[in-house]
């Protein structure tokens, strides 16, 4: 991490200005001939730079900017702020909203997929736009947050919605947010009886930990249970700074977890993983998900194979705490959902017994009980039990006497119907 002060575009900034965060998202490098006074750029890479510019907006704090090495193009900071050409690159894959968030979409800026929680998107701007984002189609268009018609819309469907019990307030990063603003959006939140659990996903902590302020964290304190995940991708980017970000959210009682996403040349490596998951337990940070790179036009560069993520998981488990293990996910194309990936322990079974093995390739069996009788029935108290709602997905076939589930589109069904409408 350079010092600001040797870098001559910020060498009469003072340290108040410095840890202003308004003053550093004002100050975001967002043209080349700014960044070129911070890393080294040759003619052609400015070329291709600004025309990236016209897919998604440059921005990066100048606190980000500081720890970039300016020399090294692979520096897994620059890799995830600075611009490349291969964003420019087209293939038959990809998408503009991968994970079909607009097609689930009830009313602008809220994802309702899964059953009991919701998705709202409160702001398309963020401290910094990261080169792998999936949300390019979004993401600093209007580097505003949403009108106020957008906000009391998706509130109003929550409220309305009373399946709805986990909120997760995303964005764009809804800590460029104004302490005011974002408080009104969590009270109005914690208004309504059947939201249980609120979260927040932001970067700040990373890109822009001077956001974590003492009152930032008095606020959201006021609004328990919350959660915050945050998004660290490389052990490079854990500084004293973000440390002491971490710290404020912490000391207010805010459980913090981390969402990696495998990176191409950032973090596709057992050894930087490992680093990063440690460092982050350090932090009091839970790794909670590694993501595969989504198939979001614009990125393809940044995608690893699927048999690299689950190679990490295989090289973290049992070989440290769990705790620092986290779930390696695949975002489903289409709107799916996430879908845990990993190596398999279950080599075999039989009516009896299930023959498992570890992490040294150690086997065992484990013996099934002789006598077992499914209690279900105990739990019709409870109310989420499937007794008093529709059943879902494969709940059907475990608890709703269906033997089969059928996929949309089948061809046999196709056939089925064409036959039926014939007879």
């Amino acid at each position: 991490m350079r010092n600001y002060r040797e870098i001559e575009l910020w060498k009469d900034v003072t340290e108040k200005q410095w840890r202003d965060w308004h003053w550093q998202i004002r100050n975001r490098i967002t043209d080349v001939a700014t960044l070129r006074q911070v890393v080294e750029l040759d003619d052609a890479e400015a070329d291709q730079i600004g025309k990236v510019l016209g897919t998604l907006r440059m921005a990066i704090s100048p606190y980000y900017a500081t720890l970039m090495d300016p020399a090294d193009r692979g520096c897994p900071i620059r890799l995830q702020a600075v611009p490349s050409g291969l964003e420019l690159a087209q293939h038959e894959e990809d998408m503009r909203d991968p994970l079909h968030e607009d097609g689930d979409s009830p009313t602008p800026g809220l994802t309702h997929r899964y059953p009991d929680r919701v998705l709202f998107l409160v702001t398309d701007q963020c401290t910094m736009y990261c080169r792998h984002c999936t949300r390019r189609r979004l993401a600093g268009v209007t580097d505003q947050p949403r009108p106020a018609s957008d906000i009391d819309a998706a509130i109003e469907y929550i409220r309305s919605t009373t399946d709805v019990r986990d909120v997760l307030i995303s964005g764009g990063d809804p800590l460029t947010l104004a302490d005011a603003v974002l408080e009104d959006i969590l009270k109005r939140l914690r208004a309504i009886e059947h939201v249980e659990i609120i979260r927040i996903g932001t970067r700040t902590p990373v890109v822009l930990p001077y956001r974590i302020t003492e009152s930032l964290c008095e606020m959201l304190q006021r609004y328990h249970p919350l959660y915050v995940n945050t998004h660290f991708n490389t052990p490079a980017e854990v500084t004293s700074e973000s440390r002491q970000a971490c710290d404020r959210l912490s000391r207010a009682g805010i459980p913090l977890g981390n969402q990696s996403v495998l990176l191409h040349g950032i973090n596709d490596c057992v050894e930087v993983m490992r680093a990063l998951v440690h460092e982050l337990l350090k932090l009091r940070v839970r790794p909670y998900y590694i993501y595969q790179c989504d198939l979001t036009a614009g990125i393809e560069h940044f995608r690893t194979s699927i048999g690299k993520g689950i190679e990490i998981i295989e090289c973290l488990r049992g070989h440290t705490s769990g705790l620092a293990v986290p779930t390696f996910v695949i975002d489903a194309p289409g709107g799916g959902g996430k879908i845990p990936v990993g190596p398999q322990y279950l080599i075999s079974r039989s009516s009896t017994q299930t023959i498992l093995r570890n992490y040294e390739g150690y086997s065992c069996v484990y013996t099934e009980p002789r006598e077992y009788r499914d209690p279900c029935g105990t739990c019709s108290k409870i109310k989420s039990c499937s007794r008093s709602r529709p059943l879902i997905g494969l709940e059907k076939l475990f608890r709703g006497g269906f033997v089969s589930l059928h996929a949309r589109h089948a061809a046999r069904d196709e056939r089925r119907r064409d036959r039926e409408w014939h007879a």
